[in-house]
């Protein structure tokens, strides 16, 4: 018994049909598309090194502003958590101390205040809420992590830093 190995195969030479002619323009007009994108400028960009500019009306993570004296702006009234319809803020309100005139302009402050990035939606309702222009959208985006709790950003971390002084805040 002879391997197949062996054994020579016929090859079919027989002229193209008309169907398998009309495949080859399309296979050529497949071809310089391809050779047409190979030199046209790249949609892509190296992120890290360069950098796009950003739209007039980007919204970015939020910061917490300080007065020109530096106390905290929020009274921790609410309204920004009213307006938000993620619902993704959320604060509690406390009375200011004796002694800490110089933390708050006003006699309420927020003792604790935290933003969802995963919940946020970037609208910017909380800005346009804020009667007091406590909150601010920036042209920062939100980092990227594995973890959900690196997402949800407490008041030191939103607060904007005094001069000189040392933070954790994820907008630096």
């Amino acid at each position: 018994m002879q391997a197949l190995t062996d054994r020579a195969v016929p090859v079919d030479r027989r002229p193209l049909n008309f169907w398998e002619k009309m495949y080859l323009p399309g296979i050529f007009r497949g071809m310089a598309i391809t050779l047409k994108h190979i030199f046209r400028k790249k949609a892509t960009i190296n992120y890290p090194e360069e950098k796009r500019a950003f739209s007039p009306v980007f919204r970015g993570l939020q910061i917490l502003n300080r007065d020109e004296e530096g106390r905290e702006r929020c009274t921790a009234c609410g309204l920004c958590a009213v307006a938000c319809p993620a619902e993704a803020i959320t604060m509690e309100a406390a009375e200011r101390k004796p002694g800490e005139e110089h933390l708050y302009r006003e006699e309420k402050y927020a003792a604790k205040y935290e933003i969802n990035m995963l919940r946020c939606i970037f609208c910017g309702f909380c800005e346009e809420a804020c009667p007091k222009d406590a909150i601010y959208l920036t042209e920062t985006f939100a980092p990227s992590s594995f973890e959900r709790e690196h997402f949800i950003y407490g008041k030191e971390d939103l607060l904007i830093p005094l001069p000189g002084e040392e933070t954790k805040n994820p907008q630096a």
